[in-house]
């Protein structure tokens, strides 16, 4: 890991948060991600599962977590299973936690091999009445390949079909969402690290740039700054690109005149940062751009204080839409009139903002929550409402940080977004 080691605290309190919501006689089983094979004898540069790290703060692969918070033997009511290292493994993939070093890192005082897990795990299934196990519940997404969690569902059915099995996932989800000040600090530092970027893009866009050389900037500062990387797939957007909401090809070059859209975020400390700003080119945004840019400039602005608690995302997104339909008129794309004999289920304002103003945001850029969830105080979430209008070359897209509060925090305040500012830094 890039990042300094963080505060054991955090990550006793989140423990602490999951038991209180624990059946009695109950036991947890956490499992790390897998290291994910690419090819030939190579893996995909690991990444620890977000509850897991949530937990723990382990980094490293081959990691099991149990809570046992009944066990008669103290000592089995937290314990941290790691990978025992030896001479070969030190030689060829380097320095694993040692048990004092977990310790250090989880606040966990029973470190023990994970060779040893099996029969441990045996005295401490039998002492419970049901075992929750952490499996993926995202309602959009599920992948090809199964878990180590989903796999160790068989390992119960077959040794201990008599316990129920009992979901964390929702447990999971509820804690995660209100993030604690150490949380809030940690997306503050890869905002800051991301602010950093853009402050290297606005000194080296002009015409003639390719998409791939903005991301190898953005690349270059994040990781100067000890960001693990990216939070997500960065998407370099010039002219119609922009209108693509996943571009990720990134491979063309920017022309004279055209807008260039960035999405991109620092990943630091497994924290994710969201950002997306628009920029022209040459340095200068055209009359219409400008007048485009402002639209969704002053939506946004206005969208950010709606990030208070007792809203939810689905209320948010009504009110931006109505905004931004008043913006679509003022700016000529459809008249009032077009608005009245619309198909309500087509409406006009999608057809140039087809993606939604906000989502959650932690340890996964897509973090845990739903649009109906209500917000409260210390929740985070971006704000990127857009205009996209390919037949005028034109996407356009700002996005930022928020903190939900009564006076909602903006984590990327710093990072410039007046048209007046842009072109200034870009002069220079």
């Amino acid at each position: 890991m890039k990042y300094p080691q963080l505060n054991s605290t955090l990550f006793e309190r989140n423990r602490k948060k999951v038991i209180k919501f624990l059946q009695p006689n109950s036991l947890v089983v956490v499992h790390s991600n897998d290291q994910m094979f690419r090819n030939g004898d190579q893996y995909f540069p690991f990444r620890q599962s977000s509850d897991m790290f949530y937990l723990t703060g382990i980094d490293q692969e081959k990691t099991i977590l149990t809570l046992c918070p009944n066990h008669p033997n103290k000592d089995y009511r937290e314990i941290l299973f790691i990978l025992e290292s030896n001479e070969k493994i030190a030689v060829w993939e380097g320095h694993k936690y040692t048990k004092e070093e977990a310790y250090a890192t989880s606040g966990i005082k029973t470190i023990k091999y994970i060779s040893q897990f099996e029969s441990i795990f045996r005295e401490l299934a039998i002492k419970a009445e049901s075992i929750y196990l952490n499996l993926n519940e995202n309602p959009k997404f599920k992948p090809e390949s199964l878990s180590a969690d989903e796999r160790f569902v068989e390992v119960l059915k077959k040794e201990f079909p008599a316990h129920e099995i009992e979901r964390l996932a929702p447990i999971m989800k509820h804690i995660r969402l209100k993030k604690d000040a150490e949380e809030i600090e940690l997306m503050q530092k890869a905002c800051d690290i991301t602010a950093k970027a853009f402050d290297r893009i606005l000194k080296i866009v002009k015409p003639g740039v390719a998409e791939y050389e903005v991301e190898a900037e953005i690349t270059h500062e994040f990781l100067r700054n000890r960001a693990t990387g990216h939070a997500y797939p960065p998407i370099v957007a010039t002219g119609k690109n922009a209108c693509v909401l996943h571009y990720i090809d990134n491979n063309k070059a920017s022309k004279d005149g055209d807008l260039l859209l960035m999405d991109f975020g620092a990943e630091y400390a497994n924290y994710a940062a969201d950002c997306t700003r628009t920029i022209p080119v040459n340095g200068k945004f055209t009359p219409r751009q400008k007048e485009c840019y402002e639209a969704v400039l002053r939506v946004m602005k206005k969208a950010i204080s709606w990030l208070t608690p007792g809203t939810t995302i689905n209320r948010v997104n009504e009110r931006v839409e109505k905004l931004l339909q008043e913006e679509h008129i003022k700016l000529g794309l459809y008249t009032q009139e077009d608005v009245e004999k619309q198909d309500p289920n087509n409406p006009l304002v999608k057809k140039y903002y087809p993606h939604g103003t906000c989502h959650f945001i932690g340890l996964d850029v897509h973090d845990v929550g739903e649009r109906t969830t209500v917000l409260e105080e210390g929740m985070v979430l971006t704000c990127e409402p857009g205009i996209y209008i390919p037949e005028e070359n034109i996407g356009i897209r700002i996005e930022n940080d928020i903190v939900v509060n009564l006076k909602p925090i903006d984590l990327m305040k710093d990072i410039p977004k007046e048209v007046d500012e842009i072109e200034s830094l870009m002069a220079k």
